[in-house]
C-alpha cells in the first residue's frame, strides 16, 4: 500500500542513489578545479580553457573508470522498484 512513508523512503532512496551516482564525478572535478586553481594563482595565469580542459578530461576518465558500476547500480535500483511495483499498489 503507498502510505506517505513508504512514498517517503522511495524518495530518500532515489536521492540517495544520485548522491552515490553524482559524487565520484562532482568529486573529481572539484580536485582537479582545484589544483588547477591552486596553479593558476601560483603562476598567474589566468586562462579560461586551462580550467576547463582539465576538468573535461577528467570527467571522460571518471565516466570511463565508473560508468559500469553507475549502470549496474541503477539497473539494480530500477529492478528492485519494478519487483516491489505490484506491493505498492495493492
Amino acid at each position: 500500500m503507498m502510505t506517505p512513508e513508504v512514498v517517503m523512503d522511495l524518495g530518500h532512496r532515489a536521492l540517495m542513489l544520485t548522491v552515490y551516482l553524482a559524487a565520484p564525478l562532482l568529486l573529481s572535478a572539484l580536485a582537479v578545479g582545484l589544483l588547477v586553481g591552486i596553479f593558476q594563482a601560483a603562476t598567474q595565469i589566468q586562462e579560461m580553457t586551462l580550467s576547463f580542459i582539465p576538468k573535461l578530461m577528467v570527467l571522460v576518465l571518471a565516466l570511463v573508470v565508473g560508468g559500469p558500476w553507475m549502470i549496474r547500480t541503477l539497473v539494480e535500483f530500477t529492478e528492485q522498484l519494478f519487483y516491489e511495483i505490484p506491493g505498492l499498489v495493492g
